[in-house]
């Protein structure tokens, strides 16, 4: 059965699309069946272009992406979400709405970033905050894929993702 992630950012343009891309791509090149997808509270309905830039310049397939709200995957024919990750604080501190899981609701975790989208420098000095924002998701998924996530018990998941929440 499919491990289904959803990672959610206020607006779904910038983080929460770095983090689906990368957990897609290293789980496909793991073949593993574990898929991502991402949303938002307040969905700008644009994905930053900086965001695509680093995903395209990284190798990641970017067809489908779409900034979307969270509201699409609290349906009973949503996806059965075992994962919600949260990438940016202001996400984190909302409620979030019932998630329908497989086995009840699905774990939470909060992995904070900092918003690339403020960098300094212009365009060049956003170009590498997304880029080391991508860096710095890939290696926490590349940790988190490395992990039996299907057999792991509730308990087991929210002990190992606060634990890569560290890292």
């Amino acid at each position: 059965m499919t491990t289904n992630i959803l990672i959610l950012c206020t607006h779904n343009s910038a983080r929460s699309v770095l983090a689906e891309g990368m957990l897609n791509h290293l789980a496909k090149e793991r073949g593993l069946d574990v898929k991502g997808f991402s949303a938002g509270s307040a969905p700008s309905g644009q994905i930053n272009p900086f965001a695509l830039e680093a995903l395209h310049n990284a190798g990641i397939e970017t067809t489908g992406v779409r900034s979307k709200s969270w509201d699409e995957f609290t349906t009973p024919d949503a996806p059965q979400l075992k994962i919600v990750i949260t990438v940016c604080d202001s996400a984190a501190a909302e409620s979030c709405p019932v998630f329908f899981g497989g086995n009840g609701q699905p774990v939470k975790v909060h992995w904070g970033y900092p918003d690339p989208s403020n960098a300094e420098g212009g365009d060049e000095g956003k170009r590498r905050a997304f880029e080391l924002t991508r860096q710095a998701i890939a290696y926490r998924m590349l940790q988190m894929l490395s992990a039996p996530l299907e057999t792991m018990t509730s308990t087991e998941l929210k002990e190992l993702l606060n634990v890569i929440a560290k890292s």
